[in-house]
C-alpha cells in the first residue's frame, strides 16, 4: 500500500493481533510458550522486542510501524523474527485493515484453519472480481461476517466502507467500478478488495476473465448450504459464534421427551430370551437383500408394533455417564448406537391400518414403552401418509410411517455445533436397526424421502425448531421376489 496519499484521500493501515483464545507464556531464557486453539507453540529465540510486539498483539490490533517505533535496535532483525513468529502462528493471527484516523479496522480477516495464508498482492487494475457463490453474510457480535466454506479466513465487517465494497461484489465488476458506483476512494476499494480476495471470500478472475470457480466440477457437486453444513458442523473450524463446544446452559434436557396430552396404549413386550433363541443369525439378516415393503390392505397387529419398537427402539436403562475431562449427564442404553448415550431421537407413528390401534398419530415412549395418541386429525394422518406414499414410489398409503424427531437442546447441550451433524449419523444407526429388526420379524421397513416442512411439524405438533424432522421410515410387509 502506498506510503503517500494524495492530500485529502484517506490512508489505509495494515494491522496485526492475535485471536482472543490465545494465551502467551514465558518459558526459560528466550522461549514463548504460545498457547492456541490449534495447540501449544513453544518459540525460542525470541528477542525482548518480539516478545514485547507478541504481547501487544494479545491486547488488539497494532501496525508494525507502531511496533518499530517502539523498538530499540536491530529493528530489521528482531522484525524478521516477529514474521517468522507470526508465519508459525498463522492460525492465531488476524489481519486488519484500517483508515488512518484512529476509528478502528473497516475489516478483520479471521483464521478458521490452522496453516492459512494471507497473501498481500494488490488486485490489478481492471481485474474483475466477485464473491463466491459459496460466500454468507450475517450479523456477528454487532456487525457482519463474510464467510465461505471454502476459505481460510472469516471476514469480520466492522465498518459501513467495508459493508458497501463487500455487498457492491454480487456480480463480476472492477475495482474502478465499484468505487464509482458506491464514492469511496478508489484506493480504499482496492485495498478492501485484496483484503476480501486473500481471505477467499472473494474471487478475482484471470486474464481471460473467467473464475476458476465457475468451471470446477467437483465444486459443481455442491450447493452452498451443504457445504458449509459440512465446513461448519463436520470440520469444526474455529472462529465466529458457531464454534463448537459444550452449551450447557440452564438444567439438563430431560432424558426422555414427555408426552402428556392423549390417551396412552401400552405396548406388547417380548419374551428377550425366547427371541434370541430363535432369532435368524446376524449374518444372514445382512445377507439377505433389502426390500420395499409390499404395501397391501393386510393390517399389521399392535402386538407386531409393539414388538418392532421394544426391540429397536425401547429404553433398557438409565444412569449417569461422564465425557472426558467433562462433568457427567444422565444418560439410557437402547438397542441402537447414540454418542454419549444422549439419545436426542424421538419416534413418532402414523398408523394407517393396525388390529389393535386405531388410526392416529402417536409419540412413542421409550422408557414406558407405550404410544401416546397426540393427533387423532384424519386430514393431518393422511397428508403424512400420502408424504411417504410419493416418496416410496407407492400407489398405496403405508401400514405405518415412523418419524423420527431430534431434541437438539437435547444433543447441542453437550457437542454444540457438532450437534446436528452427529444427529445425522444416529438417525442412520436408528434406520439401520428398523431395517434389522423388521427382517427378523418377518416384517420390511424402508426409509423414504419426505418433504419436512411445516405440514409435518404441525402433523407432530412439533415446537420448531427445538424439535425437528430428521427422518422417516415406513413398515409394512415384505415385497414379493
Amino acid at each position: 500500500m502506498p506510503a503517500d496519499h494524495p492530500e485529502g484521500i484517506p490512508e489505509t493501515v495494515r494491522l496485526w493481533s492475535l485471536t482472543e483464545d490465545t494465551l502467551l507464556e514465558a518459558g526459560d531464557d528466550d522461549t514463548i510458550v504460545a498457547i492456541t486453539w490449534w495447540g501449544e507453540y513453544e518459540l525460542a529465540g525470541i528477542p525482548g522486542p518480539v516478545r514485547e510486539s507478541l504481547g501487544r498483539m494479545v491486547l488488539g490490533p497494532v501496525s508494525m510501524g507502531n511496533l518499530a517505533s517502539s523498538a530499540t535496535g536491530g529493528a530489521e532483525a528482531w522484525a524478521g523474527a516477529l514474521r517468522k513468529a507470526l508465519n508459525r502462528l498463522s492460525g492465531s493471527v488476524v489481519h486488519s485493515l484500517a483508515l488512518n484516523d484512529g476509528r478502528g479496522p473497516l475489516l478483520s480477516a479471521i483464521p478458521v484453519t490452522q496453516y492459512p495464508v494471507f497473501p498481500t498482492d494488490p488486485v490489478p487494475p481492471g481485474r474483475l472480481i466477485k464473491l463466491s457463490r459459496f460466500s454468507a453474510m450475517r450479523p456477528d457480535g454487532g456487525g457482519l461476517l463474510l464467510e465461505s466454506p471454502r476459505a481460510r479466513y472469516r471476514v469480520a465487517l466492522l465498518r459501513p466502507a467495508a459493508v458497501t465494497v463487500a455487498s457492491s461484489l454480487a456480480r463480476p465488476v472492477t475495482v474502478a467500478q465499484v468505487a464509482e458506483t458506491t464514492g469511496l476512494a478508489e484506493a480504499v476499494v482496492g485495498d478492501i478488495a485484496a483484503f476480501l480476495v486473500a481471505s477467499g471470500v472473494v474471487l478475482a478472475a484471470d486474464d481471460w476473465a473467467e473464475f476458476a470457480e465457475d468451471g470446477d466440477d467437483d465444486l459443481a457437486a455442491w450447493s452452498p448450504d451443504d457445504l458449509m453444513f459440512h465446513a461448519r458442523s463436520r470440520t469444526w473450524q474455529k472462529g465466529g459464534s458457531s464454534e463448537p463446544g459444550p452449551r450447557r446452559t440452564g438444567a439438563e434436557p430431560p432424558v426422555v421427551k414427555q408426552i402428556t396430552a392423549g390417551p396412552t396404549f401400552p405396548l406388547h413386550r417380548p419374551d428377550a430370551a425366547a427371541l434370541k433363541a430363535t432369532d435368524p443369525t446376524l449374518s444372514s439378516l445382512l445377507e439377505e437383500d433389502h426390500v420395499c415393503p409390499e404395501v397391501t390392505e393386510r393390517a399389521l397387529s399392535a402386538e407386531q408394533i409393539g414388538e418392532f419398537l421394544f426391540r429397536a427402539a425401547r429404553v433398557r436403562s438409565i444412569g449417569p455417564t461422564y465425557l472426558p475431562g467433562g462433568p457427567g449427564h444422565e444418560a439410557s442404553q437402547r438397542p441402537y448406537f447414540s454418542v454419549a448415550c444422549l439419545y436426542e431421537l424421538e419416534i413418532y407413528v402414523a398408523i394407517n391400518r393396525c388390529a389393535g390401534l386405531g388410526r392416529g398419530i402417536y409419540h412413542y415412549d421409550p422408557l414406558w414403552h407405550t404410544l401416546t395418541l397426540i393427533n387423532d386429525d384424519a386430514v393431518a394422518l393422511d397428508g403424512l401418509l400420502d408424504l411417504a406414499m410419493i416418496g416410496a414410489g407407492s400407489h398405496r398409503r403405508p401400514s405405518v410411517l415412523l418419524t423420527m424427531t431430534a431434541r437438539m437442546s437435547r444433543i447441542a447441550w453437550v457437542l454444540g455445533s457438532a450437534a446436528y451433524a452427529t444427529t445425522l449419523l444416529h438417525v442412520g444407526a436408528l434406520q439401520q436397526v428398523l431395517y434389522l429388526t423388521a427382517k427378523a420379524m418377518g416384517l420390511a421397513a424402508h426409509a423414504v424421502p419426505v418433504d419436512a416442512g411445516d405440514r409435518v411439524d404441525r402433523s407432530l405438533k412439533l415446537e420448531w425448531p427445538a424439535e425437528v424432522s430428521v427422518g422417516e421410515c415406513v413398515l409394512d410387509f415384505p415385497g414379493v421376489g
